[in-house]
């Protein structure tokens, strides 16, 4: 009976421990629980300027490094084309016009540390999610997601507000402003229209005080005194985007606390790689998550003396180069900690490069390789088609490379799954989790479609026909381009998403990008079959989407883009800001 026992007991081991030998590597996922989590995030990085991406002439070895040893994305998709919506994407997960921080007017963009917009406190961030499965969470470099609300210490938008537990960097974002040197970069489209809305409620303030003395008009001095406050407060944001801009936007934060105003640019670079690398030491022993969020390759280009003059590509190379330097720095500092193995590393840019960005003949924004458009273009593939790249040593296979649509916003599910995290169930997710495309468990994306918007317009849609391989993407508004026959709109600076400066197409201009990714020939009924059926298809996806969105308050409106004394961040009795707390360490 013994011995008809162990031969039982035999028969069901023995196959169970020859399955757990034949499984393939990548299955351990499951040994590894709750990895540490880095992100690293370019500023207005161009596809085209990484060597793994096909540059030759920047050098990136470590960016490089980490394709090798891990998983590139050929189509890795930004959510929009600047950095405020973009970024609010990839840290919700969710299309920007979903928490409402994309525009409806012209600033597309947080334009002031004192704006009253941002990334809503009722937003739940991938860090939130990861806090709660207990990892220590730390924000390094640009946020350009909002501070205040309603009072100068309230920080509703803040960084320590949304899932970080330790910030140290730029609330807002790198302008020229901030180097003295250099040309102020302050949109001047924006200052000329403030001082025209400040001279308009001023007439209107003006007329309607005349009519109440006079007895003509009938206003309440309660209405009064609202005109006089909003003239008042337009004449002192247009007043201050002369001369206070530095001391206004380019201050640096540690936690809640203003520790540089104005910055100090000449450290800035050495202060964010120490700080990162000292996040990483203090934490190593429990799981954590590091965004590290790179000033670089944003102008005016802060490059250290070190690196000057070392690429062949001006400024704007050297500038690369430094980031790429800090990119081996951060990855060493991981394998000194012995971190390898138990950390997924990112890198992305937040959207494609800014092709109108020139002094002269010195070109000052990125390459986007062979593809058309670039920053602030809502559906053109230069705008919003960025590098991706994922490491994580025996789990992820090396050198491997999918050419399949994904996005920025991917990374939400894919972290708050890796931590054990439960998505949000009372709000749409539009992101999805990578880990089965990257370990190669499953072959195509989860995303059919892919939305492209321009502020809150719908400029382009793209649709993965999996069953034929075909990327089909229909362009219904596109960009002026100016001069004609150029690739941007090098009149304005940026190109619109609305109003004279764009063409809309009815039918919509047809590519496939899987034949045709630099959207050089669009297709017609004549030259495509499916063309018709293709658009209907990708229409009837439209209306789909369309019933998912609700109005939400704009974070971006114009009260909220314009500059309010009482939300600025300020390290003295306001308005005498000043300080220098590094130094002073």
């Amino acid at each position: 009976a013994s011995f008809l026992l162990l031969c039982f007991r035999t028969s069901l081991v023995t196959p169970l421990i020859l399955g757990l030998l034949l499984q393939p590597p990548l299955t351990q996922l499951s040994i590894i629980t709750q990895p540490n989590i880095v992100l690293l995030m370019a500023d207005d990085l161009g596809i085209g300027d990484v060597g793994c991406y096909g540059n030759d002439t920047i050098r990136t070895p470590n960016i490089d490094r980490l394709a090798k040893e891990g998983v590139k994305l050929t189509q890795h998709i930004a959510a929009a084309p600047l950095c405020t919506p973009s970024r609010a994407a990839f840290l919700t997960g969710r299309y920007p016009l979903r928490s409402g921080m994309d525009a409806i007017n012209n600033y597309r963009v947080i334009f002031w540390n004192g704006g009253s917009g941002g990334l809503p406190p009722n937003e739940t961030t991938f860090a939130k999610i990861l806090q709660q499965q207990g990892y220590s969470t730390g924000l390094i470099g640009k946020w350009h997601q909002g501070v205040n609300c309603e009072s100068r210490n309230d920080h509703c938008h803040h960084p320590l507000n949304h899932g970080f537990d330790y910030f140290y960097g730029m609330p807002f974002t790198l302008i020229s402003d901030c180097q003295p040197a250099e040309t102020p970069e302050m949109d001047r489209v924006f200052r000329r229209k403030l001082w025209v809305y400040t001279q308009m409620i001023g007439l209107i303030t003006l007329t309607a005080a005349l009519g109440r003395l006079t007895g003509l008009i009938s206003v309440r001095w309660k209405t009064l005194t609202c005109l006089a406050g909003f003239s008042l407060l337009f004449f002192v944001s247009w007043f201050s985007s002369y001369g206070f801009v530095r001391y206004w936007n380019c201050i640096m934060m540690r936690n809640h606390e203003v520790t540089e105003q104005p910055m100090v640019i000449d450290r800035t670079t050495s202060l964010i790689l120490k700080e990162s690398i000292s996040f990483i030491e203090r934490n190593k022993h429990k799981p954590f998550l590091l965004f590290l969020s790179f000033l670089h390759s944003h102008t005016p280009l802060l490059t250290t003396e070190k690196f000057l003059g070392r690429s062949s590509h001006g400024l704007y190379g050297d500038n690369v180069e430094e980031m790429d330097w800090m990119v081996g720095q951060v990855l060493d500092a991981i394998d000194k900690e012995g971190l390898k193995n138990t950390t997924l590393v990112y890198f992305a840019s937040d959207h494609g490069g800014w092709l109108e960005r020139q002094e002269g003949k010195r070109q000052l924004g990125g390459w986007n390789g062979i593809y058309r458009g670039g920053k602030a273009m809502g559906g053109w593939e230069g705008g919003i088609r960025v590098p991706g790249i994922f490491r994580w040593p025996g789990v992820l296979p090396a050198g491997t490379v999918i050419d399949e649509p994904t996005s920025l916003m991917d990374i939400y599910p894919t972290v708050a799954h890796l931590a054990g995290g439960v998505l949000p169930q009372d709000r749409v997710v539009d992101g999805r989790d990578l880990m089965p495309l990257l370990r190669g468990t499953v072959e195509h994306s989860e995303h059919e479609f892919l939305f492209h918007y321009c502020g809150v317009h719908l400029h382009a849609v793209r649709w993965h026909q999996k069953d034929s391989g075909a990327i089909w993407k229909a362009h219904y508004v596109t960009p002026v381009f100016r001069p004609l026959g150029a690739g941007a709109c090098y009149d304005r600076g940026f190109c619109p998403c609305f109003g004279e400066g764009v063409t809309h197409h009815d039918p919509p201009l047809l590519f496939d990008l899987s034949r045709d990714p630099s959207e050089a020939k669009p297709l017609t009924a004549d030259t495509e079959p499916l063309f018709h059926t293709v658009i209907r298809k990708i229409g009837r996806a439209v209306e789909e989407h369309r019933r998912t969105l609700t109005p939400v308050p704009e974070q971006l409106s114009l009260y909220n883009a314009v500059w309010k004394p009482w939300l600025q961040p300020c390290c003295g009795t306001f308005p005498f800001c000043w300080c220098d707390k590094e130094s002073d360490n």
